[in-house]
């Protein structure tokens, strides 16, 4: 089942259970996917619309958009909306890979590292460009690009 599958399968899901926050958030989810069908209609990419690893992405970026939403909550005194957020983040993360833990994400540099045979920090592009391709996702490149550059220097 495809990661389109099984969003709608929740969304149904949660319309029948009766969960507003859940539903909304899902339906959130499937107006970004839509969203980014209808410009993949319209540029170069043609009508086949997003794939898995599209989805991904904008899973991504919006759990990410969500933490920082967090932090402005917690820095503003204002708990319940971070704990809305939170919530939302739970129902995203659903659907995206594991998060890999800190000795699997050394690992995956280092295997990044001998895979590009970086030597400079000019390679850091090429290291990046690897992890990015193999672990969408999986880990926060925000984290994950300091780890790269203090390796290479």
């Amino acid at each position: 089942m495809d990661l389109r599958d099984r969003i709608s399968a929740a969304l149904k899901t949660a319309m029948k259970e009766k969960r507003s926050e859940r539903l909304s958030t899902l339906r959130l989810i499937n107006a970004a996917i839509k969203d980014r069908d209808i410009a993949a209609r319209t540029s170069d990419d043609g009508p086949n619309g997003v794939t898995d690893e599209g989805v991904r992405q904008i899973l991504s970026r919006m759990v990410k958009q969500r933490q920082e939403s967090v932090r402005a909550y917690e820095e503003g005194g204002r708990l319940e909306l971070a704990e809305s957020e939170r919530g939302e983040i739970e129902v995203i993360e659903e659907f995206l890979p594991r998060r890999l833990s800190e000795s699997e994400i050394d690992e995956a540099v280092t295997d990044a590292l001998v895979t590009t045979q970086a030597s400079s920090i000019r390679d850091m592009g090429k290291v990046m460009g690897v992890l990015k391709s193999r672990y969408s996702g999986q880990m926060d490149f925000g984290v994950v690009g300091p780890k790269v550059k203090s390796r290479l220097s």
